[in-house]
Parts: structure tokens; C-alpha cells; sequence
């Protein structure tokens, strides 16, 4: 900029290093927020995949990091540069780190409260929005109105300019009633122009904001989804206040100083002023969003700083008003960064852009081709408008080309949203856990085996039912006239209903609720994720974790594989044709259920619970009783779940019922499997809490049916078996060890508060199981070692039938069977042993051939 004739402090003699200096605090500043949002970003999302709560402090302190490293070096730039241009540059990156940093404060509410969330950015938006008007006018920049044409250029080629104030900036009359600096009249005209009469409703301009901020949606109309209707709306609020805050940072004063000349030139406009302005809008975009969602908008908000700084230049012509100028700049401004902010404000999940869907082309992938496609809109709009606006014989534009370009854009909008788009509203839902949970008490002894199991599952399922239907009865009535689609659980006496903070609100105060959860839905994707296969090759034998617990043993030499025992699985799902699992399955109407897709025979995209079941009863040497049958629940849909879902498959698991049933009325207990294996957890991010499961693993143990869980993989720090249901006392938790007999180090560990986890160990890195098309993959985690301990409670309970149902010898058995192991530790120190060693180890690792020996010489008895 230096030697550039007409800006104010700034001539041919002026010292080149203010620019300098703006330049690299310009760099600094990108550099700087990029880094920490996308480092507070992968922060959460490590803290995520560890099991590990957020960090309430982590964004209040980037935030305010962030103010200061920016702050600092913009601040300087305001005060002492003798540049007119360089002080405005750095008075807009000063107000837009502020606003960075109050924004980012928002950030302590919770992923699942997003219409909380962006209630409160909409507020705060407006409140920084009216702070920042009063304070631009009390740094009061002077206007430019009535400048008209001086005397003709020096000899230098300068424009003659008013006379400078000490501090380099030049004087100016004063600005207008709104606060704003309009730009100078251009030179050739003796007089000064009469100004035009306001023009009725949106001048050209805006309705070519509004265009390109609609061009800017479409492709979050096409690849995203919306959420419910309180939170679209509720986006649109914060969008809006987004607007006005930019429209307020980024007004005529600021733009003045970009544009003062004699004649003005619009392509220093652009360059320069859109340079900045993009910067400013970058740490606004900061702010834009929880944790994840601001990502997209730190590439699509920028580069719309010059499509603004050519929509400005479109406004001040010399035959124009200037207020009228400034009006439709601010407008302008406001409607081109409220919508661009939309997109991913309201076409996204926050919960979902998730480091845990990395790999497939789930919500990360489709966000990033949205952000993709944006980055590309915003930088065509802002050549195309600088190449039709901003050129020194561009005319002023046509109000009636900029309408029908606006109207053309919103019905290809609604056009995009209702085709390949996902129309629609998805918002989460809410789970209604009551007061009155079914007494499970006394329940009749019998004879021992499956005859009794049978007797104590029916009488469960009958009083859990009863107390569910009776004290339910009052709030449904209510449910169902307000529409809110309730969906009643047994299980847990819970309702499932549509609802947002006002109806959470409303239920919490009933008397006969107990408490309000979310219960997460998942936003659908523009096409399916595809479907995980496997790479390894077909076994061709024994595993090496089913030789190391003995399994192939007890197949060998006690002749058990498992025969008469059901194995159910609540996971993503099955792949029903998978040669090593086909012939497996109970087969029958209730056999099977999706509360997710409605899917009517197995299947599974993910992958991860053909792998589980695999290792529970597959053949080709990958399960521990390849000869038990199973039957299968979709509760997790992308690696997601929700506690409604959840809690719909191990009600099946209970009472399973024919496709279409009624779990109420056609359940039907005597079906149950005796065995359950579950690889996973409901975090508080899913919305659970940590009791919500609790009355259903109760049930479930009450009704004789054998619980196995998952410990999680959030090693090696101690107290990390946290997420139910593998910290309830009736559930039997399972670690993971190596083929060497060693705690693997991501396996979670105690103590839990009352009970001693986990129980046992089976080994879990690098395990061959089944994958989706009949492939095979070597997975790690506790949900591999998992399965194979319920394997081995089927061959306990196969070579056995009088242990079937009694939970506690063979619990027993498991523990007093285990073999040692050997303890990991996070310090690598002995000292660092969570409390006592087991609390890494439990009992140690299963031993199938010692457990199926114990159990086979078990006495039948009553209980």
C-alpha cells in the first residue's frame, strides 16, 4: 500500500513498515486461531475417543489465549501507526478477537444442549453486536459526507485531502446520524450530486447478499440435514445475530478508509479491504459454532469478505446517497454473513462431526465436501463480483437482475433441499425416566435350568409391564394430545417423546417423573456409509485367543461347543449371510429387530457386531461355542447410540416379539437368550446418565438372563470403567489382554464405587473374527474380548443345563477359574495400580477348558 496515492497518513514519503507490520499481525492472526480451534477441536475429540468427560475449562481459556495473542499485536496496530488504514485494520481485528473470545465462552454448555447453546449464541451475538456500535462510536471515526471536488491534482499525482490531524489521519465532517463514514463523491462533477431518493424495500445490493448467501447454502442444503424445529429455528436467530454483529464490525467506517481517493478505486477496495475484512470475519467464524461445527465456517466465512468489500464498492457510487450507500452495505453485510454462518449452524450435528466416524463416509466426510463446495461458492462469488461490481466502469446495479438472482437461488435452494437433499426436521428426542420402577422382589423359586429361567423371565416381564401401563397412563393421555409421539419402555419405566427445552421443562416438573434425558437421533447422511469389510484371510484353524483360553479344548476333549444356548447380541447389527455365522441363527419372527433402519433380516454396515458375534459362537475356528445359536438387535446405527435405543434392544432381549409386535402385549420371555454379550457403553454425550440403565441390567439379572459387558477402552487410567452398564454390580465386566497375558493398556479399569471391576479378562488385541460379506478382520478393544467370555458361559451352560439361570455359581466359577495376568500400568510404575492390582486385572483371564470342567460337575439344585 505504500506509495499509493489517497489514503489518509499514508503518501509517497510515509514509512512502509505500519503495512509491515498489519501484514505479518494478518499472518499471526490466522495463524494463531486456526491453531488453537482446530487444536481444541482434536482435544475434545481425544478426550472422546478416551472416554474421558470434556474439559470444562479447555475453550474459555483458548478463548482467552487467543484475545491476547491476537489482541495485543491489533491493539498496537489501532494506536500508534500514523496510517489511517493500518489503525482501522487493526481496530476491526481487535473487535473481532473480542468477540472471539466472549463467543467462545458459549462453548461450556454441553454438545447435547444445542438449542441451549445457540439460544445463548444469538443472545451474545446481539449484546456484542450493540456493545460494539457504542463502541466504534466513541472512537468516532469522522465522516466523509459532503466531501465534494477540491482543487486538481499536485504535480505528485496525490488527490488533494483535507489537512491532517496530528495524528496522520485526515480530518472529516462530521458522520452521519447512524454513526457511519460515507464515502467522497469521485471527482469530474463542479458541483456536488444530488443525492437519490431511498429506493423502496431491499436495493441491489442486499439482494445480491442475499443471493450469494444462498449460494453459499446449498451445499449444506444438499449434503446436511437439519435438526428439530426449535433448533432451526433457533439457528436462524444466532445466524441472524451474526450478521449484525459482522454488519456492525465491518461498517462504512471501516470501509471508508479502504476507499478514500480521488477518484475512488474499487479494486483497492477489494484487495486491501476484502483482505481484512476476511481476516475479521476468520476470528468471528472462530466463535461461530460448538466444537467442530466452527470448522467449516473458518473456510466458507473468509473469502466472503471480498464478495462484501464489492457489494460495498456497488454501493458508493457517486449518484448514490451515501447514507442510502451505507444502509445497503450494513444490510448487505449482515444477510451475506447470516447466511453463510447458517449452514453449518443449522445442516449439522456438532455431536457428529466426530473424529469416532472417521474412515467411512459418514457426517465428518460429507461436512468436509460441504466445506469443500463452500470454499469454492465464496471464492466464484467473490471473483464474480469484483469482476461485475468493482470495476471503476461497472454500472450501479440493476434491482430487478438482483432480485430475479435471488429468487432464482431460493427456489434452486428448496429445489436442492427437497431433491438429493434430506428434507426434513431431525431433532433429538427426549427420554422420560418415572419415579415408579417395577419391584422385582420375591420373585418364585423353581426347579433349576431352562424351566426355571423361563418361569422367573415371564414373571418379570409380567410385573414390569403392569407397573409401566399403570403409571404411565396419566402422562401419555398428555403426550398424545400434544403430539409429541411418545414411545413407552418397560424396561425401565420410561417414555420416549419429541420435545425441546421447553417440554423437557414442562415434564420435569411433573410429579410422577423422575428426570429428563436426551435421547440422540441421528441426522441422515446424503448416501449410505458403505458397509466395513474385512482384509484378513479365512482361518484355517483355532485362533490363537481361542487356543489361549482353552476353548478348542473343551471342543476336543469334553466334546461341549455350546449346542442349546442362545447367545443375543444388542450391537450395529449382524450379517445374517456370513458363512461362519449363517447357519447359526434361531431363525423364527423373533429373532431379530432394527429399532433403527426396520431392517427385517440381519444385516450390519459397520461392522463391528458380526465381529463380536463371530468371536462369541462363529465357526471356522473364531468363536468359543461355534455350535450356540444367536439372535441379534441393532442398537448402535454409525458407532452412535441413544439411551431409547439402547434400552429397545435389551428389552427385546428380555421379551423378544415377532416383527411389527408390540413389546407390551407380544413379548414373549420363555424366547429369551440365555446369554447376552455387549460391546459398548452409553456416554453422557449419547445422553445417558449413569443410572439410566441400571433398573434394566437389574431385570435382566432378575429373569435369570446372563450379562456380559464390555469394561470400554479408556486405559490406562484408573476409575475409567464409567459408561454403562459395565460399572453395575449384576453385569460381568471384561478387560482385554494380549497374546502374552498382558492388560492391554487401553482396557479401562476400577475401581468402581461398591463393586470389584473389572471381573475378568479374555484376550483382545489383534482377534480375527467376521466381518460384513463373508470377509474377516483382526479388530483390538474390550468389545473383542467381550463376546468371548458370553462364549464361554454357553459352554458352561451347554455342558451344564442345571447351571442355566443361576448367575451366581456361574459367576463363581468364572472367577475362581481365571488365570493370572499380568498388569499394565500408566506410569509404567507398580505404584499406579488403580488401588489394587485388581482393579487392572479383575480375577485374571477367563480359562474356558477350567470354567466348562467346574461347571459340568455343578450339582442341580433349587434357588
Amino acid at each position: 500500500m505504500h506509495g499509493e496515492p489517497g489514503y489518509p497518513g499514508v503518501s509517497d514519503r510515509s514509512s512502509p513498515w505500519p503495512v509491515v507490520a498489519a501484514v505479518l499481525v494478518g499472518c499471526w492472526t490466522v495463524a494463531v486461531t486456526v491453531a488453537t480451534q482446530t487444536g481444541g477441536w482434536l482435544t475434545d475429540q481425544v478426550l472422546l475417543g478416551f472416554g474421558r468427560d470434556r474439559l470444562g475449562w479447555l475453550w474459555p481459556v483458548l478463548g482467552l489465549a487467543t484475545v491476547v495473542l491476537v489482541g495485543t499485536p491489533a491493539l498496537l496496530l489501532a494506536v500508534l501507526p500514523r496510517s489511517a488504514v493500518v489503525r482501522a485494520t487493526g481496530r476491526a481485528w481487535l473487535l473481532g478477537a473480542l468477540a472471539l473470545g466472549l463467543l467462545t465462552l458459549l462453548r461450556v454448555v454441553p454438545l447435547v444442549h444445542h438449542e441451549a447453546y445457540l439460544a445463548a449464541l444469538a443472545g451474545t451475538a446481539l449484546l456484542g453486536a450493540l456493545a460494539m456500535r457504542w463502541a466504534t462510536r466513541r472512537w468516532a471515526y469522522p465522516g466523509l459526507v459532503g466531501l465534494v471536488d477540491g482543487p486538481a491534482p499536485t504535480g505528485g499525482g496525490d488527490a488533494t485531502l483535507p489537512e491532517a490531524t496530528a495524528n496522520g489521519d485526515a480530518t472529516r465532517p462530521e458522520a452521519t446520524a447512524n454513526g457511519d463514514a460515507t464515502l467522497p463523491e469521485a471527482v469530474g462533477s463542479p458541483t456536488p450530486v444530488e443525492p437519490q431518493r431511498r429506493p423502496r424495500g431491499l436495493g441491489a445490493v442486499p439482494l445480491l447478499a442475499v443471493a450469494a448467501g444462498l449460494a453459499m447454502l446449498l451445499p449444506w442444503a444438499w449434503l446436511g440435514a437439519l435438526g428439530g424445529l426449535l433448533e432451526t429455528m433457533l439457528a436462524l436467530l444466532a445466524s441472524a445475530a451474526l450478521g449484525l454483529l459482522a454488519a456492525t464490525l465491518l461498517d462504512a467506517t471501516f470501509w471508508s478508509r479502504f476507499a478514500v481517493g480521488r477518484p475512488p478505486r474499487p479494486g483497492r477496495l477489494v484487495l486491501v479491504g476484502g483482505l481484512v475484512a476476511g481476516v475479521a470475519l476468520l476470528l468471528l467464524a472462530a466463535g461461530t459454532g460448538q466444537s467442530g461445527a466452527q470448522l467449516p465456517a473458518l473456510w466458507t466465512l473468509p473469502p466472503a469478505g471480498f464478495a462484501l468489500a464489492a457489494l460495498w464498492a456497488a454501493a458508493w457510487r457517486p449518484t448514490v446517497d451515501p447514507a442510502n450507500a451505507a444502509r445497503a452495505g450494513r444490510t448487505a453485510t449482515g444477510w451475506l454473513v447470516g447466511l453463510t454462518a447458517l449452514g453449518p449452524l443449522a445442516f449439522t450435528d456438532p455431536e457428529e462431526i466426530s473424529l469416532l466416524l472417521i474412515g467411512t463416509r459418514d457426517v465428518p466426510f460429507w461436512v468436509a465436501a460441504a466445506t469443500g463446495a463452500g470454499l469454492a461458492v465464496a471464492v466464484l462469488v467473490a471473483i464474480g463480483y469484483a469482476v461485475l461490481l468493482a470495476r471503476p466502469s461497472a454500472r450501479t446495479p440493476n434491482r430487478r437482475v438482483a432480485a430475479v438472482t435471488a429468487m432464482v437461488l431460493l427456489v434452486a435452494f428448496g429445489v436442492v433441499d427437497l431433491g438429493p437433499g434430506q428434507p426434513g426436521l431431525y431433532g433429538e428426542r427426549l427420554l422420560v425416566v418415572l419415579r415408579a420402577q417395577a419391584d422385582l422382589t420375591g420373585l418364585p423359586t423353581g426347579a433349576a435350568g431352562r424351566a426355571g429361567r423361563d418361569a422367573r423371565a415371564t414373571e418379570v416381564y409380567r410385573r414390569l409391564v403392569a407397573t409401566a401401563e399403570q403409571s404411565q397412563a396419566d402422562l401419555l393421555r398428555e403426550l398424545n394430545r400434544l403430539r409429541l409421539d411418545p414411545v413407552s419402555y418397560y424396561l425401565v419405566n420410561a417414555v420416549e417423546v419429541d420435545g425441546g427445552p421447553a417440554v423437557r421443562a414442562w415434564l420435569a416438573r411433573r410429579p410422577e417423573v423422575d428426570r429428563v434425558l436426551i435421547s440422540q437421533r441421528l441426522r441422515p447422511l446424503p448416501a449410505p456409509a458403505g458397509q466395513s469389510r474385512g482384509t484378513a484371510p479365512k482361518p484355517t484353524g483355532p485362533e490363537w485367543n481361542i487356543s489361549q483360553i482353552g476353548a478348542d479344548k473343551v471342543w476336543s476333549q469334553l466334546g461341549v461347543t455350546g449346542s442349546g444356548i442362545v447367545v443375543g447380541s444388542s450391537d450395529s447389527g449382524v450379517d445374517g449371510t456370513h458363512p461362519a455365522l449363517r447357519a447359526q441363527f434361531r431363525g423364527g419372527d423373533d429373532s431379530w429387530y432394527d429399532p433403527w433402519d426396520g431392517t427385517r433380516s440381519p444385516t450390519d454396515q459397520g461392522g463391528h457386531g458380526t465381529h463380536t458375534v463371530g468371536s462369541a459362537v462363529g465357526r471356522d475356528g473364531i468363536g468359543v461355542a461355534p455350535d450356540a445359536q444367536w439372535v441379534g438387535c441393532v442398537n448402535l446405527d454409525r458407532n452412535l447410540g441413544s439411551p431409547g435405543h439402547y434400552l429397545d434392544c435389551l428389552q427385546f432381549m428380555l421379551a423378544p416379539f415377532p416383527t411389527g409386535g408390540d413389546p407390551f402385549t407380544d413379548g414373549r420371555p420363555e424366547r429369551a437368550p440365555q446369554v447376552l454379550t455387549n460391546s459398548w457403553g452409553c456416554p453422557s454425550i449419547e445422553g445417558c446418565d449413569r443410572r439410566v440403565l441400571r433398573p434394566a441390567t437389574a431385570a435382566l439379572d432378575a429373569a435369570g438372563i446372563f450379562v456380559v459387558a464390555a469394561a470400554g477402552n479408556t486405559g490406562p487410567w484408573c476409575t475409567s470403567i464409567d459408561d454403562p452398564p459395565a460399572p453395575f454390580p449384576d453385569v460381568l465386566t471384561v478387560g482385554a489382554v494380549d497374546s502374552q497375558g498382558r492388560v492391554a493398556e487401553f482396557s479401562s479399569r476400577g475401581p468402581v464405587p461398591g463393586v470389584g471391576k473389572p471381573d475378568v479378562l479374555a484376550p483382545g488385541v489383534d482377534v480375527v473374527s467376521a466381518m460384513p460379506g463373508g470377509t474377516y478382520a483382526a479388530l483390538d478393544g474390550t468389545s473383542m474380548a467381550t463376546p468371548q467370555v458370553a462364549g464361554v458361559v454357553a459352554l458352561m451352560w451347554s455342558a451344564n443345563p442345571a447351571l442355566v439361570g443361576d448367575l451366581t455359581r456361574t459367576r463363581q466359577i468364572l472367577r475362581d477359574t481365571a488365570t493370572a495376568a499380568t498388569p499394565t500400568y500408566r506410569s509404567r510404575n507398580p505404584s499406579d495400580d488403580c488401588g489394587t492390582p485388581s482393579n487392572v486385572t479383575g480375577a485374571g483371564q477367563v480359562d474356558a477348558y477350567a470354567a466348562v470342567s467346574a461347571a459340568a460337575g455343578v450339582r442341580p439344585g433349587t434357588r
